[in-house]
């Protein structure tokens, strides 16, 4: 902790003078260095052939960028963007030199001495460390079971060996409660794997294609930065782009149209769209036939028809040329799309039918009550985007789907393409997360553990609640990797508690992060350019050889490094101890791409631009799109996308919303992906190094708040500090909270966030939460 108190006091006297000379006079080439003597440094001019260069990726949830190290005299000099690759990093790549040497570097590992959360720590060495893990383990497994274990991780990292290689150590341990579900995009995977068969499928190759470009509660000038030259391109080419967010954010800011809409509402909005563009028959009868189950026939138990129970392919469907109930692959079937094409008094409905019923009540006059979007404007969206084509819709793991009903939001959005025939061809699409494993097929690193228990698991978004309240069953061993736990997790005190409750946790991190800080024992892991490993993941259409360019600080080892040294001691030693290299071959096997390949630099499984689900051929098992899903029905919920209340909402909850009138939604920072950078040293000079939240002047006039002055945003779930900006770029009743603030900087807007479950996908609900903004005293 005395490093941080030194860090932070260097970080108040470099700002302090920034605000009199500027950052320009920071700049190397402006300091008067000198040596101890009085004597100026030596300039020492060096020519790109005395650098060694590497090539690597950053590793956290972006768009894994190919980056490129200057190494001199072993050392890690300049990172720049890989001039071959086809887009160019941002700041927090080039800004990676700093990470590696970042004066709050774990070099060894520390056993905790102090209070939990205070940082108190004294060094051991590995050898102790694992000694200490591996009893640990024993102990819980014998007094406890496997149950008793639990392994937590996320997007920290997302290469294609660390955290599979976690995951599959205790499963050869016997197995141990994970978490279910994901902080990010749970409700995407539950919407598309049932409609569509495929998660990750995204648009970004043929944007500029697009003639109409709906960015729907998302913002790719910050969460596609890399990729947000093509929209630029689609704008250039006479496309019309539309934002719709609470929050005037920086696409917002681009668009030639801002839509603001009350948080929680996009269903509502959805469905008044899809009423429009059927009565108005704007849909395209043709794809809807051809590729999608709109046509298949519904029972009055509101049941699939199929023709054989046993053959789950084997839908039937009303054909209007034979006037007879057939099979949906029959050849030459025109099937009826709506129940005014069946026979009368038929005992059968479409999918279609059912999807209108649930559109009918949404006249344009409702939706505008719902999400205060004005009716011409509902009109309009839902118009152009049906008669401009190609048309898109910009999903990308937005914030309109972390909400008590993500999933149904998801879906609704894959509705509208559908019924408009925008998916599978250039231009059009939804546009989700995609990276090289859509392309290609890619296998695992490790054959699965021969004994693992089924074990129930922990919904990610309760992990801190369930944890104190030892269900489903006690935690007394916990490992954390890759995730920022006390800065990412909901209900940021109950994890806290969680942390505290546990009698042993570990967490590997390469800095001293916020949940470093409540561990039993922190273990030192690498970063990139530290280690080798592979890259053939969801963001990127590259799979890239992640190359070690320089040592890491200390005894700071790769994670794969860890899990292999324990699995010696547990008995299974061959099966993780093997060299990299075999790990990365296992990972490629079956994608046609080889290390030596990827030794020449990145690698696309495919040449040309990837266009997801082209000509209407979708990876279901009959190659058409769902949209009455029976997994859904099976959970008890509607297996077409409905209406549902957000329950912590102003409308959804008004008894509460009486102490927290204000609807708060996240926002993510070019300054850092999650809590990743955040205390990276140039991030904070160069960006901001305070936590803002965006409040409407009316909001903050009523409260007694004025711009720039210190505010707590709180409800009953805790609180959180922040600075007031006062904006008309958000909407009057919400406010805008940044998100992935470290412990250390005053803390997370997770403290406050609403840690429900989303019923069907196990996501995170964060942007259906109530607060109230109050002045700091």
């Amino acid at each position: 902790m005395e490093a941080l108190s030194k860090y932070r006091l260097q970080r108040r006297m470099l700002l302090k003078g920034m605000g009199v000379v500027g950052l320009a006079s920071l700049t190397p080439c402006m300091l008067g260095l000198s040596q101890a003597n009085g004597e100026p440094l030596p300039r020492v001019r060096l020519k790109l052939s005395d650098y060694k260069t590497y090539r690597s990726t950053c590793a956290m949830e972006c768009l894994h960028c190919n980056l490129t190290a200057f190494v001199w005299q072993d050392r890690l000099i300049k990172i720049e963007a890989s001039k071959d690759f086809n887009v160019k990093c941002c700041l927090r790549g080039i800004s990676r030199t700093k990470w590696v040497y970042h004066p709050l570097r774990l070099t060894q590992p520390l056993l905790r001495t102090g209070e939990k959360g205070k940082g108190i720590f004294k060094p051991i060495g590995w050898d102790e460390a694992l000694d200490l893990i591996e009893n640990k383990i024993r102990d819980t497994i014998t007094d406890h079971g496997n149950e008793g274990l639990l392994i937590t991780t996320h997007a920290g990292n997302m290469d294609s060996i660390k955290n599979d290689m976690g995951k599959a150590f205790f499963d050869y341990l016997g197995g141990s409660t994970k978490q279910a579900g994901s902080l990010c995009c749970a409700a995407v995977t539950a919407a598309m794997i049932p409609m569509l068969g495929l998660r990750y499928a995204d648009t970004r190759d043929t944007i500029a294609d697009s003639r109409y470009i709906l960015c729907w509660g998302n913002n790719p000038a910050v969460t596609m930065h890399a990729y947000f030259k093509n929209y630029s391109q689609a704008q250039r080419n006479g496309a019309r782009m539309v934002v719709i967010d609470p929050r005037f954010n920086e696409t917002a800011a681009k668009a030639d149209e801002w839509v603001p809409i009350v948080p929680g509402t996009d269903i509502a909005l959805a469905l008044g769209m899809i009423k429009i563009i059927i009565d108005e028959k704007r849909y395209d009868a043709e794809f809807l036939r051809a590729h999608t189950g709109a046509v298949y026939l519904v029972d009055v138990q509101q049941k699939l028809l199929r023709e054989k129970a046993e053959d789950p392919d084997s839908y039937l469907v009303f054909d209007t040329r034979s006037q007879s109930v057939v099979r949906h692959d029959l050849p030459g079937v025109m099937p009826a799309l709506f129940s005014n094409e069946l026979p009368v008094g038929s005992a059968f409905t479409t999918v279609l039918d059912q999807i209108k019923q649930e559109a009918e009540p949404w006249n344009v006059q409702r939706v505008t009550e719902e999400t205060d979007i004005p009716e011409q404007t509902v009109l309009r969206l839902a118009r152009d985007y049906a008669s401009t084509t190609p048309s898109m819709i910009i999903q990308n793991m937005s914030g309109a789907q972390r909400t008590e009903f993500g999933t149904y939001v998801a879906a609704s959005q894959f509705y509208l393409a559908l019924l408009t025939g925008n998916i599978g061809k250039r231009g059009a699409g939804v546009c989700d997360a995609g990276g090289a494993r859509q392309m290609a097929k890619f296998s695992p690193i490790i054959p699965p553990a021969p004994n693992a228990k089924k074990i129930a698991p922990i919904p990610v978004s309760k992990i801190g609640e369930w944890v104190v309240q030892q269900k489903p069953h006690p935690v007394k061993f916990w490992w954390n990797m890759t995730m920022g736990a006390m800065t990412q997790l909901p209900n940021t005190n109950q994890v806290r508690e969680a942390f505290k409750s546990v009698p042993f946790v570990v967490v590997a991190d390469n800095l001293m992060t916020s949940s470093a800080l409540y561990a039993d024992l922190v273990l030192p892991v690498t970063t990139i350019f530290e280690d080798v490993s592979l890259m053939a993941g969801v963001r990127s259409h590259y799979v890239q050889l992640m190359e070690k360019a320089v040592e890491p600080p200390g005894e700071a080892k790769p994670d794969y490094w860890i899990f292999a040294r324990l699995a010696e001691r547990f008995g299974f030693g061959e099966v993780f101890n093997q060299p990299i290299e075999h790990y990365i071959d296992a990972c490629l096997e079956g994608s046609g791409i080889t290390r030596e390949m990827l030794a020449q630099g990145p690698v696309r499984p495919t040449q040309g631009d990837w266009i997801p689900f082209k000509d209407g051929q979708f990876r279901t098992s009959t190659g058409k799109a769902n949209l009455f899903i029976e997994e859904w029905q099976k959970k008890n919920f509607s297996p077409v996308v409905t209406w549902k209340q957000v329950a912590e909402s102003v409308k959804g909850s008004p008894e509460l919303a009486k102490k927290y009138p204000l609807m708060a939604v996240q926002r993510k920072l070019a300054r850092s992906v999650h809590s990743s950078h955040g205390m990276n040293e140039w991030i904070l000079e160069v960006q901001r190094n305070r936590p803002n939240v965006m409040i409407h002047p009316d909001d903050a006039r009523s409260r007694n708040i004025s711009a720039g002055e210190w505010v707590v945003v709180y409800n009953h779930r805790g609180e959180h500090r922040a600075i007031a900006d006062v904006t008309r770029h958000i909407k009057r009743g919400v406010v805008s909270l940044d998100n992935g603030w470290w412990e250390q900087q005053g803390g997370s807007s997770s403290h406050v966030t609403n840690d429900h479950v989303e019923p069907l996908s196990n996501g995170h609900c964060c942007n259906s939460t109530l607060v109230d903004v109050r002045r700091e005293a």
